[in-house]
């Protein structure tokens, strides 16, 4: 039997780029079998090169809230391009796309644009060195924040364990600036704290998990977070590159009335285009260069292209709210997934909130990255593949969120629970 052009395009990218893929979960090393090319997208579809069309809960990892490939972010980035791809100077755009920030995210008086998450946390973690003089930062187990040395840390053997380099590469001393902690954990930040008294210049979290699978805090984590790093000098950063304009217009601080000290995101406000941004208190912005002796700086921030898709994503969810609409979707997914585990007799987590949600094939609730692990890998590369099978896809790993848009609603949802319910019976 002939190979797919799929299978075909993975042979010959595999000759030239590390892995043949430009970002490693796409590999479909943790799910097993060949992943699939895309050649076009729209609303909640994926067109493969295969011409098989897929319901998409990836969603470009969060971008996608309003589906692929919309029309009105289609026109916007059209309408940009008339005018150039990249000025090297300061443009209209960013000033509007700085407003509809502001606005939208209460606790953020300036905002600094950039090109990814990656430096969107990278640039804040610095900027909390600078503005705190200190050197140390806590991150938590199972929170990724991008691929820059000092986050790239796993978790030693206790909860005060400085972090070794989860990566080749990162040098040990950068590793030790990094103290490593369980999510969900208050006697452990309190400890973290203790250990490394006046030390700490920030702590950054997602503050609902996205990167080791779907978790919420615990009722009054996050509350409790904000008051130790108050305490203790320390700048709370929020994480909410994925949370961002998705759990809520105002994002995930909006919705449990948490005022951090800086945020960071991305995804949504580059309406599918490279972008990231950080923001925050207006004092602690201002040690940025020019006005500032903390450095930051890049050739494409805040490019025009990237700034009109991402304002007309900005302006549709304005226009539209659509997050209870969203939510409804989120828990008739979850809702089919936990009735047919039910009937099968398997165990499952779903944890689910607005349009992000992750499935665990596990007994154990799921709160951490602990908790995360307990959930049958294995089992769920089997569901993955017959729910692709099925015309679905979701995220190739046991340890992504997934994600819904506007797009899902009516027939797409409806066809990807009887697929999903179909899968799990199979299982």
């Amino acid at each position: 039997m002939a190979n797919s052009l799929s299978e075909s395009l993975f042979a010959r990218a595999l000759q030239l780029i590390p892995g043949g893929v430009n970002s490693p979960v796409r590999a479909f090393r943790s799910v097993g079998g060949t992943p699939f090319f895309t050649k076009a997208a729209r609303g909640a579809t994926l067109i493969t090169a295969d011409d098989r069309e897929l319901i998409d809960f990836v969603c470009t990892w969060g971008p996608a809230i309003h589906g692929h490939n919309h029309l009105r972010i289609k026109a916007a980035i059209a309408a940009a391009l008339e005018n150039g791809t990249s000025f090297g100077t300061p443009n209209p755009y960013e000033v509007e796309m700085a407003e509809l920030i502001v606005r939208f995210v209460p606790s953020i008086k300036k905002v600094r644009m950039c090109n990814s998450g990656t430096e969107a946390t990278m640039s804040a973690i610095r900027l909390a060195r600078g503005f705190t003089k200190r050197d140390k930062i806590i991150k938590f187990a199972g929170c990724y924040h991008g691929h820059s040395d000092s986050l790239l840390i796993k978790a030693g053997s206790g909860a005060l364990t400085h972090g070794n380099p989860d990566s080749a590469g990162v040098p040990v001393g950068v590793a030790q600036d990094t103290v490593v902690l369980p999510y969900n954990d208050c006697a452990a930040l309190d400890a973290g704290f203790a250990a490394n008294p006046g030390q700490i210049a920030c702590v950054i979290l997602e503050p609902f998990c996205g990167n080791v699978g779907f978790i919420m805090p615990d009722a009054g984590y996050l509350a409790y977070v904000r008051e130790a790093c108050t305490r203790h000098g320390a700048l709370l950063i929020f994480d909410e590159v994925m949370t961002g304009f998705r759990i809520a217009k105002g994002g995930v601080q909006e919705r449990e009335k948490i005022v951090p000290d800086l945020t960071c995101l991305g995804k949504i406000i580059g309406g599918g285009l490279p972008v990231g941004a950080f923001g925050g208190r207006a004092d602690i912005m201002d040690h940025l260069a020019p006005l500032g002796p903390v450095y930051q700086a890049g050739t494409l921030s805040g490019n025009p292209l990237a700034m009109a898709a991402g304002i007309a994503g900005l302006r549709l969810l304005e226009e539209g709210n659509p997050y209870a609409r969203l939510d409804t979707l989120g828990r008739q997914l979850r809702d089919a997934v936990l009735a047919a585990c039910r009937a099968k007799g398997l165990p499952v987590q779903v944890p689910q909130c607005g349009s992000m949600f992750s499935i665990f094939f596990t007994a154990t609730p799921v709160r951490d990255y602990a908790t995360a692990l307990t959930g049958d890998a294995k089992l769920f590369g089997r569901f993955f593949h017959a729910c692709l099978a099925g015309g679905v896809y979701l995220a190739p790993s046991a340890y992504e969120a997934g994600f819904l848009s506007t797009a899902h609603e009516g027939a797409a949802i409806d066809r990807a629970c009887e697929v999903f319910t179909k899968s799990i019976r199979e299982l």
